[in-house]
This record gives structure tokens, C-alpha cells and sequence, in this order.
């Protein structure tokens, strides 16, 4: 097999930067396991998507935030609906989640990074990174104006619960939803988001150069107390690297093995043991500790692909001039 793209999938068969690719790979594994299922408002969701992040919305500013970029929201959506396809293929028909709580999933997962969105008057925020705090709530917000918008209110206020599960702001344990099969759907929701984002082929580069550039316009890589002393958090790119085994024992492996019961187990049966997230996932962890062993920060050379917020961007020099205090965040090292 060729080696993977940057741009693609685990599969290196799907183009996660191209929204119709994605679009007609999710309707063909829903049509595989679906007699039937809102196909139309399936296809309407993802133009309305791509519309959102080119910046083709009304009220709306392109997407700026450099990590969480259309390319993720694909792949995750994406990884969403192969794990759908895995259970719905592995257990009985009276075990189904059913194609109603699929198209849900698939729409909140479309949807769940909108928060990070400008709208077009915003003269307040420099970046859509500086609503990394407040995005899973405000995507919530998106998503109860949405389902309306598209005839679907009764599902409205069940997207915006469900979205949680991409997020830290409200527990998992404190998510409500109708039944225990939605809570699966939004099991798999926050696992697509993880495991997607962590197997990425330029994870490591993206945390290094994207990822850290957003926490430190976000205010995350230095936090002041309530006596108003600063505390960094993140001293540079390499110390957001330098912190991430950890994170990912102490959050990530939680998450998707006890808060999510291990439902990334369910991509084993769509791809038939051929491609793994997860394996992927261990395995940037494992290049991570190399890369922290040698401190040879030179051996990630990955080229992320280039995104609107990427080219966009300025060097950060107008954000600088704007908050000065923080040039000492991005010294090297």
C-alpha cells in the first residue's frame, strides 16, 4: 500500500479535505445498512457544512481556527459513521440504533466544532480560537437553530445535549438524552472526535504548529488566578508536546475506555481488521516518546495541509502587537 497522504483518511482511500468525498462515502455505508434513511437531509447537511466553513454563510466568516479545521470535522464524521456501521453490523436488529439516531450523530458530528465560527459582525475576537472555552456550547446553540432550519425540531434540543460528549464543559455522566441507545450514538460521537483527530497523519506537527498557536489566543497557555496571578501552562509548542503522554493516560484512554466503553472496537468490523484508529492513535504516541526521549523536536517533518486560518493568518505579528504580552509564548523550545 502507498503511504498515507496528509489529506486522507486512515483508509488512504478518502480525501477528508473534500467534503463530497466524504458526503458519498457516509451515504454509502448508511445505504449498506439502511433500507432507509433521510438521505436528503443527509446531503443537505454536509453542503450546508462545507458552506459554514468556506465562509458561503450569510452570517458567517470562513473558519479561521488552524486545528480545528474543516479536514477534522470530515474525518471525524467520517470515523463516526464507520463506527456506526461496525454495530449496527455486529449485534441483532432489535439492538440497532436505527437510522434516525444515525442521521442525528452524523449531523451533530457535522456540526460540533461550529462554535469555533465567527459571525460576520465579530469585532471583538481575533480568531475563532479565542471561543475554545465556550465553542461546545455555543455548537449546541448552532445545532438547536439547525435541526429547525431543516424540519427536524424535534431533535433539536437532543443534538445539543448530545454534542457534550465532544467536550469538557459538561461531564458525561450529566448529558441527558431519551434512551441509552442515543447516549451510544453520543458514545461514538466523542470516541470519532478523539480518535480521529489523535491518528491523523500530522497530528504531532499539527499540535506543534496549530493546536498550541489556538490555546495560547484561547488565554489556555497562561491562566491567571483569582488573585490575578499568571500561571503558565503551556511554555511553547514543545512543552503543549511535552505534556501530551500525559493527557493522553490521563484523559484520553479514560474517555474512550470508561466514559465511552470502548466503542472504537466497533471499527474492527467495518474494516474487517484491515485499518485501526486506534493503533494509529498508539502509534503517534509511540513517535511522541521518541521524539521526547532524543528532544530532537526536528524528526516530526510532516506538512499539514494548508487551511484557511493557516493562510490567512498574518505570523501572528497583528495578534502580537495587539496583546504583547504574550510574545514570550511563542519562543522556541
Amino acid at each position: 500500500m502507498s503511504q498515507r497522504r496528509s489529506q486522507y483518511d486512515i483508509s488512504n482511500s478518502v480525501n477528508v479535505s473534500d467534503t463530497f468525498q466524504v458526503q458519498q462515502t457516509v451515504l454509502d455505508i448508511f445505504a449498506d445498512i439502511y433500507p432507509s434513511f433521510k438521505r436528503e437531509v443527509l446531503q443537505k447537511a454536509f453542503d450546508d457544512c462545507n458552506q459554514l466553513f468556506e465562509g458561503e454563510h450569510p452570517d458567517y466568516l470562513p473558519c479561521d481556527t488552524f486545528y480545528h479545521d474543516k479536514q477534522h470535522t470530515m474525518d471525524m464524521t467520517l470515523a463516526l459513521a464507520r463506527l456506526i456501521n461496525g454495530h449496527e453490523r455486529s449485534v441483532t436488529k432489535d439492538e440497532h440504533i436505527g437510522a434516525d439516531r444515525a442521521v442525528l450523530g452524523i449531523i451533530t458530528a457535522l456540526y460540533h466544532d461550529s462554535g469555533y465560527m465567527r459571525r460576520k459582525h465579530d469585532y471583538r475576537h481575533h480568531n475563532g480560537a479565542e471561543y475554545t472555552l465556550t465553542h461546545v456550547s455555543r455548537s449546541a446553540e448552532y445545532l438547536k437553530r439547525y435541526f429547525y432550519k431543516i424540519n427536524l425540531g424535534e431533535f433539536s434540543q437532543i443534538s445539543a445535549n448530545m454534542v457534550h460528549y465532544t467536550g469538557l464543559e459538561v461531564a458525561p455522566s450529566h448529558i441527558r438524552l431519551p434512551d441509552q441507545q442515543t447516549h451510544l450514538v453520543g458514545h461514538m460521537l466523542g470516541t470519532a472526535d478523539l480518535i480521529a483527530q489523535m491518528s491523523d497523519r500530522c497530528y504531532l506537527e499539527k499540535c506543534r504548529e496549530r493546536l498550541y498557536v489556538e490555546f495560547v489566543l484561547a488565554g489556555i497557555a497562561v491562566q491567571v488566578d483569582k488573585a490575578g496571578k499568571e500561571h503558565v501552562i503551556y511554555e511553547s509548542a514543545e512543552d503543549l508536546l511535552r505534556k501530551t503522554p500525559a493527557f493522553f493516560e490521563r484523559e484520553v484512554m479514560i474517555r474512550l475506555d470508561k466514559l465511552f466503553n470502548k466503542v472504537y472496537q466497533y471499527e474492527n468490523i467495518h474494516f474487517d481488521g484491515k485499518h485501526s484508529y486506534i493503533k494509529t492513535v498508539y502509534q503517534n504516541q509511540e513517535y511522541l516518546e521518541k521524539v521526547l526521549k532524543t528532544n530532537d523536536f526536528s524528526l516530526l517533518r510532516r506538512k499539514p495541509p494548508e487551511n484557511y486560518g493557516t493562510k490567512t493568518f498574518v505570523g501572528l505579528e497583528e495578534y502580537l502587537d495587539q496583546y504583547p504580552q504574550q510574545k514570550g509564548l511563542f519562543k522556541a523550545g
